[in-house]
């Protein structure tokens, strides 16, 4: 097929080099425009728009893509379909509707669960044990369109946002190979979705991350897992920001202010929470690389007794 790319981040790289490699002429990628990064302030690429010059795919990136002089140079490609991975912009009918196998979205939930922003971390944040990725023919409405293909993968109990990122994102790429061949040959089957039984997957902000110490050691364990890499899930110590990268659930009736850290170990310590504790083993101060608990109370001193805010 002749297909016009969108896409912005890193978990769109995987389907735009599936596509090549399919044999698929991706004959234009459509990227967010470049954005100053670092002290520098230099003009950094996208993800999607490096793996595009990589294999000399000419890129667009234009500011809105609802202006019509965007639809006009899409148009000039006559492209068959339109792929779309977190591009990040809102497509207008006109594009909806330009190609004749229309556009085509790979969507890191099994919808219709999971529409929005952040699929992936929140389906951890609500201890879902099972998440995937669905391919669907996108219409008007946010993540609302017919669902053709579905690929489940079960969450680990260990599963970070990062790690469970790389794996949607490849399931994500080989199940948009295989939707397109569906379409091409006929065989594409298209399914409703009907209401979603879950919130709005809503974007992530680091006032997310901060940790609420009354609620349960299961939820902010979560909280930790699914915030990884970024936010991620942080509390307050002597003045300092404190981000937790790792923890255990300590099923407990012991009762004392949540926050309250109730024991230190050579290798971990303790914090109460609204309901159990949270055994902490690994953190990061400012200033300072993530590190073990160890490592961490071999250089500073931490009395139990501490109320972490």
């Amino acid at each position: 097929m002749r297909v016009i790319f969108m896409g912005t981040p890193d978990f769109s790289v995987g389907t735009l080099e599936a596509l090549v490699e399919a044999g698929h002429e991706v004959c234009l990628v459509v990227t967010q425009p470049d954005k100053p990064r670092g002290r520098g302030k230099e003009m950094q690429y996208t993800p999607v728009k490096e793996a595009a010059l990589s294999h000399g795919i000419p890129v667009y990136q234009p500011r809105r893509v609802k202006e019509a002089e965007c639809v006009d140079e899409l148009r000039k490609y006559q492209a068959d379909v339109i792929v779309v991975v977190a591009f990040g912009q809102i497509l207008p009918k006109e594009i909806l509707e330009l190609t004749p196998y229309g556009c085509i979205n790979v969507h890191a939930s099994l919808l219709p669960k999971y529409r929005g922003a952040a699929p992936i971390q929140w389906a951890i944040l609500d201890g879902e044990e099972v998440t995937g990725v669905t391919t669907m023919q996108m219409d008007e409405g946010l993540d609302t369109g017919d669902m053709i293909l579905r690929r489940e993968i079960p969450i680990l109990a260990t599963e970070t946002g990062e790690s469970l990122h790389d794996k949607l994102a490849a399931a994500g790429a080989a199940l948009c190979v295989e939707t397109l061949e569906a379409l091409e040959d006929g065989t594409a089957v298209f399914e409703h979705q009907g209401e979603t039984p879950t919130k709005y997957a809503k974007m992530l902000t680091k006032e997310l991350g901060h940790i609420q110490w009354e609620k349960s050691a299961c939820e902010i364990e979560r909280l930790i897992r699914g915030l990884n890499s970024w936010p991620s899930a942080y509390t307050e110590w002597n003045g300092k920001v404190m981000k937790l990268w790792q923890a255990d659930v300590l099923e407990t009736d012991e009762q004392s202010v949540p926050g309250t850290i109730t024991r230190v170990e050579k290798d971990a310590f303790w914090v109460q929470t609204g309901s159990g504790q949270l055994v902490v083993r690994e953190l990061q101060i400012p200033g300072k690389k993530r590190m073990n608990a160890d490592a961490f109370l071999r250089g500073y001193h931490l009395e139990v007794g501490t109320i972490l805010k």
